[in-house]
């Protein structure tokens, strides 16, 4: 899936018919505005909280069939389409319940996701559950995260130093150590959040491994990837 328009997809017809009913139905203008604050004006919010979106969702998702790979797509970019910020939240939540029925094709849909309103809310769910399981189903795509680690956009990288979050022992730590050294002098926040946060999550696994990284390469890491990684070792 190299076409990151969205395609053609019934389902999505009926899913987005929903969902753009329900979901204003149940606005609340002044928890829009509290959410808009929170997360720095980054898009506009209905005000529907997550609890009760979760709950609008099911209903939307009602006697729904299962997607297929095409169906993920269309309705992951009509969503991102639109400028609400829990309709994205909607979109990421659907890919993460259906990831597995999708191929390796579908990595151009997921950055398209990543570079739209970029912003960690959305972003870090969709390198930990969507690029994350792409990647884990089909390891050819370490390749894709060898390049989206150098992207110019931080959060193309963000998602190449999150995407093994979940890995665990499966953690391909030489490729996790090697990335939070070529993105360690990065000027950006999010950039060194993600370094120590990805380091951190790995030591729940290994931290004889990141305590020795960390040791050997601290120097070259930032005072807050340094704090992040060792924060709980």
């Amino acid at each position: 899936m190299t076409d990151t328009a969205p395609p053609a997809s019934a389902l999505a017809d009926t899913v987005l018919d929903r969902l753009t009913t329900v979901y204003p139905a149940a606005a609340n203008p002044f928890r829009a505005q509290e959410m808009v604050a929170y997360m720095k004006g980054v898009a506009p919010f209905l005000g529907v909280r997550t609890p009760e979106r979760r709950a609008l969702s099911r209903t939307v998702l009602d006697g729904t069939p299962r997607p297929d790979e095409t169906d993920c797509a269309a309705i992951a970019l009509r969503c991102f389409a639109l400028p609400e910020r829990e309709y994205h939240y909607f979109a990421v939540d659907y890919l993460r319940r259906h990831v597995k029925r999708c191929s390796s094709d579908f990595l151009p849909v997921a950055r398209r996701l990543v570079t739209t309103v970029s912003w960690w809310d959305t972003v870090d769910h969709l390198a930990a559950h969507v690029v994350g399981g792409l990647v884990a189903a089909d390891p050819a795509l370490a390749s894709a995260m060898d390049t989206w680690i150098d992207d110019e956009d931080l959060w193309v990288a963000r998602t190449a130093l999150l995407h093994q979050l979940r890995y665990k022992d499966a953690t391909d730590a030489e490729r996790l150590f090697a990335y939070c050294l070529r993105r360690s002098a990065h000027p950006d926040f999010f950039i060194r959040k993600a370094i120590g946060w990805s380091l951190r999550e790995y030591g729940k696994t290994a931290p004889a491994e990141v305590r020795a990284f960390v040791a050997a390469h601290g120097s070259r890491l930032s005072p807050l990837s340094v704090r992040e990684a060792l924060k709980n070792l």
